[in-house]
């Protein structure tokens, strides 16, 4: 259900008696596209004063609602993220929220949930992390358990007006993987990873979390099943939209930083 905020039906209000009519006595309004919130009345109006169409406000989150209500006006929004190691979020190439446990800790599984303002359209940008220890991609060097990590990403963004859902993860997503190591996996267990696992790393483009930034030749991000990401301490904690999916490169194992962007329309 579409909520509107006190401060519209003021100025919704006050559009009403510009027309001539009072809060209390609507039946046709000139303008063509105007949303009217009253405590008597809660509809949408389109059209004109020839033919206006009345459509519930309890089965409508369209157009003519985010056209009033949502764009051009700066909104609270949640964002809940969950990441297998590390993440920093940005909204329109501003930074407003990181993981708050450093990607240098090893098993930091956790989620966090960071609160931002924005306006419709606003683009989101992640820089996502799986732990390494160096170049190599390699986790516990000199342990018993030597090996290869594995990443993985999911978040969603609710508007805090009106408790939607508008964005989360998926295939839509443009994914750049900057770091990708060992790519020769035979190397995983060798004493000196270092001298023998081979890696390539690029650097993030300029201006890449900006809401100008071209990703159009970006790959698309690829969505990846609970059971392959196996996802821990945290995951468990956060609601997920049916929608919503774990995301990451092309490869769990040797991808190990994604930019990631996406743009939320009104």
């Amino acid at each position: 259900m579409t909520k509107h905020p006190a401060a519209v039906v003021a100025i919704l209000a006050a559009g009403l008696v510009a027309f001539g009519c009072s809060s209390d006595d609507v039946s046709t309004v000139s303008s063509p596209s105007v949303a009217v919130a009253t405590s008597a009345v809660s509809t949408i109006v389109t059209g004109d004063s020839t033919g206006a169409e009345i459509i519930s406000d309890t089965t409508t989150s369209g157009s003519a609602v985010d056209s009033v209500v949502s764009v051009g006006v700066e909104s609270g929004f949640t964002a809940e993220v969950w990441a297998d190691n590390w993440f920093a979020l940005y909204i329109d190439g501003e930074l407003v929220g990181e993981d708050s446990v450093p990607i240098t800790t090893e098993r930091s599984f956790n989620a966090e949930t960071i609160m931002f303002t924005a306006e419709y359209p606003f683009t989101v940008a992640i820089e996502a992390k799986d732990f390494k220890e160096t170049d190599s991609g390699i986790e516990y060097i000199g342990e018993g358990n030597q090996q290869m990590g594995d990443g993985g990403l999911i978040v969603q963004i609710t508007d805090d007006a009106t408790g939607e859902v508008v964005m989360v993860t998926d295939a839509s997503w443009s994914a750049l993987v900057i770091h990708r190591a060992p790519l020769n996996a035979e190397c995983e267990k060798d004493v000196d990873p270092d001298a023998t696992c081979q890696f390539e790393r690029i650097d993030a483009p300029d201006g890449w979390t900006s809401a100008s930034f071209d990703d159009t030749t970006w790959p698309r991000a690829t969505e990846w099943s609970v059971e392959a990401v196996s996802p821990k301490d945290g995951y468990d904690q956060i609601t997920w939209e049916q929608a919503a999916a774990l995301v990451w490169g092309s490869d769990l194992e040797v991808d190990n930083t994604v930019l990631l962007r996406r743009t939320v329309s009104a």
